[in-house]
């Protein structure tokens, strides 16, 4: 697949570079220093550009910024229309302490009611990024493998994202329609906590998503 990355932080690097790794043509957008986007795309086999090239005929495009610049960089994206967007976005305060939105909405949902035309999709938002490569290099012997929640409303977009966690070493669990972001969304926020509050970090996380099997 042709994948563009909008956000060039620890998880639109960590899963650009898997997905690179694993094959598919990856294009890096978004970041304040370009020469990150440069090094980033020389490392992993890829492509640096703004976020309209990255979006630019690309068959999913991972949205993975911070909730407050997600407007930023959409708009930068243009046309979306269309387009498989995987988001891994939690709509998280600029203090990264309490959600942005209530127990009758989502941040997903949110974005859905923005991109009315794009097909979204949200996964990735539970597994702090530092546990992606370990995941990625046992994905041909570990069993049985840990799993990875991913839900939307649309079925083609959804065969796409499990595609694509299944190219990083997860089992994909399709946890429903998108607004089971009301509660995932949450969770994300305690695995955000346990990775990197508590004593222990990501592997913490990653073991408390394997007990949760």
């Amino acid at each position: 697949m042709k994948i563009g990355i909008l956000g060039a932080g620890p998880m639109g690097a960590t899963l650009g570079t898997i997905w690179a790794r694993a094959g598919h043509d990856v294009t890096f957008s978004y970041s304040r220093r370009p020469e990150r986007l440069e090094r980033l795309a020389r490392e992993a086999g890829a492509r640096a550009g703004t976020p309209a090239e990255a979006v630019d005929g690309a068959d999913a495009v991972l949205l993975a910024v911070h909730w407050s610049r997600v407007e930023d960089v959409l708009a930068r994206a243009g046309d979306i229309a269309g387009r498989v967007v995987v988001n891994c976005c939690v709509p998280l305060d600029a203090q990264d302490r309490d959600l942005m939105v209530g127990t009758t909405t989502s941040g997903a949902e949110q974005l859905a009611e923005r991109l009315p035309r794009a097909r979204l999709v949200a996964a990735f938002n539970t597994s702090p990024s530092e546990a992606l490569f370990g995941v990625f290099e046992a994905r041909v012997a570990a069993a049985p493998r840990p799993q990875l929640l991913y839900y939307g409303d649309d079925a083609g977009a959804k065969a796409v994202a499990r595609e694509l966690i299944e190219d990083v070493g997860y089992e994909p669990l399709d946890a429903g329609a998108l607004r089971t972001a009301r509660f995932v969304e949450p969770f994300a926020m305690v695995t955000a906590e346990l990775a990197y509050g508590q004593p222990g970090g990501p592997e913490l996380v990653y073991r408390f998503e394997r007990l949760g099997r």
